[in-house]
């Protein structure tokens, strides 16, 4: 009898230990796994679990933002490229069922978005509903530039960039600002000591290594994979904007640094000639802009911008740099239509063009055309009265954004290489005697033109 008993209450521990194991299984499936967003279940078209899980983030992040009021769009390069392919069908297909998910279960790690700072008010309610909904979140701070200026480095922060992480997929939101040129900013991505390095694989965000710059973009509001989402109205416009996007602030810290050392002027003169400097170089700007000319703060105008975040007041003019591959015959007419008269041509296509405009008064605007070699970039100077030629080698450089007098205009990646071989390595020291001909530092003599090119080489007016 006592043996029976054993077998009996053996077998009712066996049985009982069972069905708590198959509880615990279907309240981890059913219940934990979808509230942490651990599991999801396929959506239609998808190829596996984890392309579902990709789509159903989305979706709730969506829902997220929707039901905050938060208008959000879609700025992931590797969707949109996707998009961009197909943007005409999308435009025009009807909001019906998608019959596979193709955009949204694309593999990545994170999703993007972007959100305009002044569209939207920092709530708390925001992160509490995310955290209820199962994201986890970081939020990035960091220093508005906006603030800065030669009085006072403000240091105040702001919100970046925001990170929700749910199961195994991320949403990256990157927070736009809009600056003074009237264009819009997001910062760098910075993370403080105390952060979690390992939250996501930061390394592989598309946005956030450095800032960037913008134009505003119009928006489309799509159907993709089911899911209402508002994209640039160009998609394969921003992508090119987007490789191009890299952003420099001005140094504040050292032209203040710089002006204790060699005070500013402040003359009724130096206001004047930087009022007009301005001015000139806005319109110089609108002018190669419309024409679909891209180009560079030069020389003089450069150095003030990287030295002193200022037009330089003893240069007398306003200097831009082109790479000769995108000279256009129209800048001529265009600026003499703009009201700037042609002052020189020096030079050819072929061969160490210059081009000289007279803006108000004395300022006069000065575009020199750069050449690339297989080691080296360079532009060239001629001497009116003697023929004689001069070539001006520079590193070879990339392009970046900047803000300068107010105005969204592009400079040398590499801008302290750009400077140095220009004015050598005390550019930090002003000369007011410059002479084109030998002060810099990476002139050499190029030989003299032909008596016969100089009606053509040399006009003067």
């Amino acid at each position: 009898m006592q043996k029976i008993n054993k077998n009996v209450v053996l077998a009712l521990l066996s049985l009982t230990s069972l069905v708590f194991l198959l509880f615990q299984l279907y309240y981890y499936k059913f219940y934990l796994s979808q509230k942490n967003g651990a599991v999801f279940s396929k959506v239609r078209g998808s190829q596996s679990g984890q392309d579902s899980t990709r789509w159903h983030v989305v979706r709730k992040f969506l829902g997220l933002i929707s039901s905050h009021n938060i208008p959000v769009y879609l700025i992931d390069p590797l969707i949109l490229g996707l998009v961009d392919k197909d943007i005409e069908q999308i435009r025009s297909s009807p909001d019906g069922p998608s019959p596979e998910c193709k955009y949204f279960c694309a593999p990545r790690d994170f999703t993007t978005f972007a959100l305009l700072d002044k569209t939207w008010k920092h709530e708390v309610g925001l992160f509490r509903t995310a955290e209820k909904m199962g994201f986890q979140w970081l939020k990035i701070i960091n220093k508005d530039p906006r603030l800065d200026g030669m009085d006072d480095l403000s240091g105040v922060e702001i919100p970046l960039h925001y990170i929700f992480k749910l199961a195994s997929h991320a949403i990256h939101l990157v927070v736009f600002y809009e600056r003074s040129g009237n264009y819009l900013w997001h910062g760098p991505l910075r993370l403080k000591q105390h952060m979690d390095r390992k939250f996501v694989p930061f390394r592989k965000l598309h946005f956030g290594r450095y800032p960037g710059a913008y134009e505003k973009p119009e928006l489309l509001l799509v159907s993709i994979d089911d899911l209402k989402v508002q994209i640039p109205k160009n998609p394969s416009s921003f992508l090119e904007e987007m490789l191009h996007s890299r952003f420099l602030e001005c140094r504040y810290r050292e032209a203040r640094a710089f002006f204790q050392l060699y005070p500013d002027d402040a003359s009724l003169d130096a206001v004047e000639f930087r009022k007009k400097a301005k001015s000139l170089l806005h319109l110089a700007a609108l002018t190669l802009n419309n024409l679909g000319v891209k180009f560079w703060l030069s020389s003089g105008t450069c150095l003030g911008w990287y030295r002193q975040c200022n037009v330089i007041p003893h240069s007398k003019d306003v200097d831009l740099g082109v790479f000769i591959k995108d000279y256009k015959a129209d800048i001529i007419p265009a600026f003499q239509k703009a009201g700037l008269p042609l002052k020189h041509k020096f030079g050819k296509v072929e061969d160490s063009l210059e081009l000289s405009f007279q803006g108000e008064d004395d300022v006069k605007l000065d575009i020199f055309f750069f050449y690339e070699e297989d080691d080296h970039i360079w532009n060239g100077g001629t001497q009116a009265k003697s023929g004689k030629k001069f070539k001006y080698l520079f590193p070879k450089f990339t392009l970046c954004w900047t803000e300068f007098v107010e105005l969204k205009v592009h400079v040398p990646c590499e801008t302290r290489q750009y400077v140095e071989a220009n004015y050598g390595p005390d550019w930090k020291v002003p000369v007011k005697t410059w002479d084109w001909k030998s002060s810099p530092s990476n002139v050499q003599y190029n030989g003299v033109w032909p008596v016969n090119e100089w009606d053509d080489v040399i006009q003067i007016y």
